[in-house]
């Protein structure tokens, strides 16, 4: 087992009408607060409402702040930390899903520190410090960003999305009612479940390391997501379905799910190279690479991909290699079952040869970085992946 730092601080109240106890329990954390969300799916459901006036009534000041985009982007961000600043916000909350709590943590994290570019924060051109509470108001199983320690934006004018990890990025408390996921079109449903399982599945696979406990979690909480994935694409008003899928995208990005393991996340190179340049849905990017990149590199994690096999999808054979292969079918399969697209094409984008090696150099950030723990991969083999993605 390797060593492993395991800190999740958020604060989680979980449940019905639970949007009602923003205002007391943001009050911990200050008086003024930024409340950022998306195109205005939380206003026309009335859960915006509610969270003012459990704001009003608990004595906080607020601001809305809307216009989060799916991918979040870099430009939006600083316009939310421009508000915050002239409002003089103490906190920032997020209400909606990942796109608006990742917006919210970009803006927390420029407001605390507004002399630095937030770019050049992002990028580690300048070390983060300090930063402002983050809450979250959570209407989508997904991101799992209400307790991650990860926050992702968009550069648009440099076609780049990139990540930061950091402690600032862990939310003070989150606020969780699966009831608000039943609104959501299944396509969203969908691609949150695939988003869910890969956080999991991309600290699943790295070889070498004993960590049975850190196992039995991953695949208990693939388990879950399958199967009550699957119900609530099929029926969105299942609430008992929506509260486990929900609960389990909290757990598979808090860190939980990578103790004595560690963390891979090439597959997530992959996809945010895909959405920089042509801004599909996140969850899409990642089902439609995943295939081809777990068949090419299989083999040399060869005991991790069939014990998945066995332990997630139930499978029987004997040889190891037929049982991982046939594990990976089942995952594809399972991504088609709830209408995830599985390969580039059916992104509905038709990447040709030198765009295939744009997004490869991106990916590798110009063949400076490789990608994966299971084997490094430099930007010719992922352009290998792609070319296999394709179909």
């Amino acid at each position: 087992m390797e060593n492993f730092r395991y800190y999740a601080p958020t604060e989680v109240i979980f449940g019905q009408d639970t949007e009602d106890k923003t205002g007391e329990t943001a009050k911990k954390y200050g008086k003024k607060a930024l409340l950022v969300y998306g195109k205005g799916s939380v206003v026309k459901n009335g859960l915006l409402d509610r969270v003012h006036k459990s704001l009003t009534e608990s004595g906080i000041e607020y601001k809305d702040f809307g216009g989060a985009k799916p991918n979040p982007t870099l430009d939006h961000a600083r316009e939310g930390v421009k508000e915050a600043l002239l409002f003089d916000a103490d906190m920032i909350i997020g209400v909606g899903g990942g796109s608006a709590i990742d917006t919210a943590k970009a803006i927390a994290h420029g407001s605390a520190n507004s002399e630095y570019d937030l770019w050049d924060i992002w990028t580690k051109k300048v070390p983060l410090n300090k930063s402002l509470p983050v809450g979250a108001v959570l209407t989508i199983a997904a991101a799992g960003s209400e307790m991650s320690d990860s926050a992702v934006l968009t550069n648009e004018e440099l076609g780049k999305k990139a990540g930061i990890n950091t402690d600032f990025n862990r939310c003070s408390f989150a606020i969780v009612n699966p009831k608000y996921g039943e609104s959501l079109p299944k396509n969203q449903i969908a691609a949150g479940v695939t988003d869910i399982m890969m956080h999991t599945m991309e600290r699943y696979f790295i070889p070498g390391s004993r960590a049975e406990m850190t196992d039995e979690i991953a695949e208990g909480l693939l388990r879950c997501v399958i199967k009550n994935g699957a119900a609530i694409v099929a029926d969105p008003k299942d609430y008992d379905s929506m509260c486990e899928v929900f609960w389990a995208s909290s757990l598979s990005h808090n860190n939980i799910t990578e103790c004595g393991r560690g963390k891979d996340f090439s597959v997530h190179k992959f996809g945010h190279a895909l959405s920089a340049k042509y801004d599909v849905t996140h969850g899409d990017s990642l089902s439609a690479v995943w295939g081809a990149w777990a068949k090419e590199l299989y083999k040399e994690s060869l005991p991790r991909f069939a014990r998945y096999a066995r332990s997630v999808w139930g499978v029987t054979e004997s040889d190891d290699d037929k049982a991982a292969i046939m594990g990976i079918d089942k995952t594809v399969a399972f991504f088609k079952s709830i209408g995830m697209p599985t390969c580039l094409k059916d992104l509905g984008i038709n990447p040709n040869d030198d765009d295939l090696k744009e997004l490869s150099m991106n990916a590798t950030m110009q063949d400076t970085v490789k990608l994966s723990r299971i084997r490094p991969l430099d930007a010719a083999e992922v352009y290998k992946i792609y070319k296999a993605a394709l179909y």
